[in-house]
């Protein structure tokens, strides 16, 4: 069991919460995942290792409450526990001193960065960290990023933070005017897609983190099967980074969208079951799912 020390609303739909995990945090490296259950009975859900502290043993995650497991998640509270985390999973992003990075998130795929964002800046690079969300609520954890950015760029689908428009239209303007030596993309599939198809003309090295494909985080059950290259990978045991400029995007996008209707139909059956038991309320350690 892990127990869960802090839990904080990021948004109205993003959580993060803060785990006691010592051999985990004591292991863990920038672009790592954990696989968690929540019980017994409960399915298995990859997440970025958001942050790490080792002196502390802990591990934090960030979560969007989007399907009936982390609709559950978000119904924890400090002083309950989750059954499971296995971990660190993984290849950890290549850090070395590169120059000039570019870090780009969409979303909450923001999370993912910045333990990036801190191991690049360890080895001295100059780093421009470009955040974009749909609208200001949704842009995650700006102040942990300003503090070891030597540049950030917000922008929002509706101008509501910053810069009004596309983290690819910032990301242009970067490139066209300082030299960039690497970029590094997460979010949505097709926002990492843009990315890759923007920097491939001006040969920027280009990394695209592949989480959004994985489901049980060890390559058995095959649903995270990507095109690189031509070649079939698995994204959770050969990932989650690859070369933006060698996924097949059109395949990955229609591979995320497998399974959109049983996970549709599994948050509808667990909030029903919520709501014959009187509405939403906090899930008791090592309890199967009941609210």
């Amino acid at each position: 069991m892990f127990k869960i020390l802090e839990k904080e609303s990021i948004s109205p739909l993003v959580d993060s919460m803060t785990v006691d995990a010592p051999y985990i945090a004591g292991h863990a490296k920038a672009g790592n995942f954990v696989v968690l259950r929540l019980h017994e009975k409960g399915e298995r859900i990859p997440l970025t290792i958001a942050d790490a502290d080792r002196e502390k043993g802990t591990i934090t995650l960030l979560f969007q409450k989007v399907g009936k497991t982390t609709e559950e998640l978000g119904m924890l509270k400090p002083g309950n526990a989750v059954r499971d985390i296995a971990g660190p999973l993984g290849h950890a992003t290549p850090i070395k001193k590169y120059g000039h990075c570019v870090l780009v998130g969409g979303g909450i795929g923001s999370a993912t960065l910045y333990p990036i964002l801190r191991a690049l800046k360890e080895k001295h690079n100059r780093i421009t960290v470009i955040l974009g969300a749909r609208t200001i609520n949704l842009i995650v954890w700006e102040n942990k990023f300003r503090e070891y950015a030597n540049e950030l760029m917000i922008t929002t689908d509706d101008g509501s933070s910053g810069r009004k428009g596309l983290v690819t239209e910032a990301l242009k303007d970067v490139i066209e005017k300082k030299r960039v030596a690497l970029v590094i993309a997460v979010g949505p599939i097709r926002m990492m897609q843009a990315v890759s198809e923007l920097t491939k003309p001006y040969s920027v090295k280009t990394l695209v983190s592949l989480n959004p494909i994985m489901v049980e985080g060890t390559g058995m059950c095959g649903a995270c099967r990507v095109n690189i290259a031509g070649k079939t990978r698995f994204a959770c045991v050969e990932g989650p980074e690859f070369d933006g400029h060698e996924v097949d995007f059109q395949e990955l996008a229609s591979r995320l969208n497998f399974y959109r209707e049983e996970e549709a139909q599994s948050l509808q059956q667990f909030r029903r079951k919520c709501k014959r038991k009187g509405g939403k309320g906090s899930l008791r350690p090592g309890t199967r799912g009941s609210c």
